[in-house]
Order: C-alpha cells, then sequence, then structure tokens
C-alpha cells in the first residue's frame, strides 16, 4: 500500500479536514496539489503511514465525456511527452 485516500466534497471541505488535523492532533500538511482530476494535500499520521485528502471536483469528466469515461487512456499533460512508455507497460484490460 502506497498510501490511503480520503475524501472531500471540494476545496472547502478539504481545507476543514486540514484544520482540524492541524488544531486537534497537531499534524501538518503539504500544500495543495493540484493533479488535474482533483486537488490534494498529504499526511503522515505518527506511525508514518502516507494520508491523502483528495477533492471530487473537478473529476474525471473534464478531459473526456462521461458515456466513454475509461475507454481511453487519458494523461495528465506533464505525461503526455511519456504516454508511449507508459502504455507499454500497463497490462491489457480488455
Amino acid at each position: 500500500v502506497h498510501h490511503i485516500a480520503f475524501r472531500a466534497a471540494d476545496d472547502a471541505e478539504e481545507f476543514a479536514m486540514v484544520k482540524k488535523l492541524a488544531e486537534n492532533h497537531h499534524i501538518q500538511t503539504t500544500e495543495q496539489k493540484d493533479r488535474n482530476y482533483f486537488r490534494s494535500v498529504y499526511f503522515r499520521e505518527p506511525g508514518h503511514v502516507l494520508f491523502e485528502i483528495a477533492t471530487d471536483v473537478p473529476g474525471f469528466a473534464i478531459d473526456e465525456p462521461l458515456a466513454s469515461l475509461g475507454q481511453s487512456l487519458k494523461l495528465p499533460p506533464q505525461y503526455e511527452t511519456r504516454r508511449s512508455e507508459i502504455e507499454q507497460v500497463l497490462p491489457a484490460v480488455a
């Protein structure tokens, strides 16, 4: 397991969770990271397990219609130059 993720509806809910972590548990998170399909903050608990809090927005339908979601490989812009390399190591799904 690389990390455990928690879901937040939006930025406001995510920031409320960050505030609660800081105030109630003295745990600091990373700055918010834009992951194209969602925005995340990360933190480690005292046992060093990595946790993520990720927003639902903007969502996975930002670069393809909902009806065809999952039918082709979509990559964030920063990984498009590595598309061929990434496709070569992915297992066949269908």
